[in-house]
């Protein structure tokens, strides 16, 4: 796959495909984009000081409500499209850093692979960034994106054969993350968000791309629906049975592992390579930065906390835990998804 990048920025990918952006699409999403921002519901933001209802989704108003906007309206896929798809903080980084090295293993040796010296978020666009700029690259198109699938377009769920990887997590590990990792982003003139604050707001099902019971259970629907489309992860056993989980990866993209592969070791070492352990520990993801948006800089380093299961209860009262569980079993029922392993 040729459509490795050294960083997702919209601006650097506009540069390079600026000739394919029709201005008149710009400007009709944007006026549509003006008209109807003022009369969003609105909530306080987690990295941002608010966060608007969107097609019955939390958005920040800017980059998330906008490029949504633009794949809706103009992103063309094509029926080799791959997809990772995610809620924010749910194994997005690790999910990437799999993906890539699996498609790939042909094309980059262990010894001197991208991973070694650019973060996974470099190395996967978001769909949503730069759905326009995309053209160019050539097919099989790689993308990650955190819409969830109900507001994605019938060009990509219904009149393509795209496939999408999907990962969900125990939603106590994922408040707790994401208000972690959130209040890092948060400008400096914004008071943090209290891990209180983050509870009562996630429980609402205000958060980026909220509610998380809702975005979790429509890519499940989905992967019921469509298992040769849809395939439908859970962290908790990505944790357990790594080299299981990324045979069944590569199955699932078209590129299944032989038996020579297998014998000489090729998962596992996929598996060190996108571990933990591995990643943060590299230089570029202690030091270096990724450059999401023009307003957006990431240090590689917060990408990487712990990558444990379970942790979100050593954050959470014993009040705060019977709460989510609660939530999570009303909103899961019937649905036969169970989170964990």
């Amino acid at each position: 796959m040729d459509s490795f990048l050294p960083s997702p920025d919209r601006d650097a990918i506009s540069k390079t495909y600026n000739g394919q952006i029709d201005s008149h699409l710009i400007q009709k999403t944007n006026a549509r984009y003006r008209e109807i921002l003022p009369n969003l519901p609105r909530r306080k933001g987690w990295m941002t000081e608010h966060l608007v209802q969107y097609q019955g989704v939390w958005l920040t108003p800017n980059a998330a409500l906008k490029g949504l906007m633009w794949v809706q309206d103009h992103f063309k896929p094509r029926s080799t499209d791959i997809f990772l798809a995610t809620f924010p903080k749910t194994g997005t980084t690790w999910l990437k850093a799999l993906t890539f090295t699996t498609v790939n293993r042909t094309r980059y040796g262990f010894a001197d692979h991208p991973l070694l010296t650019t973060v996974p978020h470099g190395c996967l666009p978001f769909l949503e960034a730069c759905p326009n700029d995309l053209d160019g690259f050539p097919s099989p198109r790689l993308l990650s994106t955190h819409i969830p699938y109900t507001l994605l377009p019938n060009s990509m769920t219904v009149n393509q054969s795209c496939r999408f990887v999907y990962i969900c997590r125990d939603p106590k590990d994922v408040l707790v993350s994401k208000w972690l990792f959130m209040n890092k982003l948060r400008p400096k003139e914004l008071a943090p968000i209290s891990l209180e604050e983050a509870f009562e707001l996630f429980c609402q099902g205000i958060s980026h791309y909220g509610p998380y019971w809702d975005h979790v259970l429509g890519y499940w629907k989905a992967s019921l629906e469509s298992p040769e489309k849809v395939l439908f992860l859970k962290y908790e056993e990505l944790k357990e049975e790594p080299s299981v989980v990324v045979k069944r990866l590569g199955e699932f993209l078209g590129y299944p592992f032989s038996l020579e592969e297998e014998s000489k070791g090729v998962v596992e070492e996929i598996v060190k390579l996108c571990s933990f352990e591995n990643l943060s520990n590299l230089e570029v993801n202690k030091s270096s930065v990724l450059k999401l948006s023009t307003q957006i800089i990431v240090d590689n380093r917060h990408f990487f906390r712990k990558g444990k299961v379970g942790d979100g209860k050593s954050y959470l009262t014993d009040e705060m835990i019977k709460r989510i569980n609660e939530i999570t079993s009303e909103k899961l029922l019937g649905s036969g998804l169970v989170f964990g392993s």
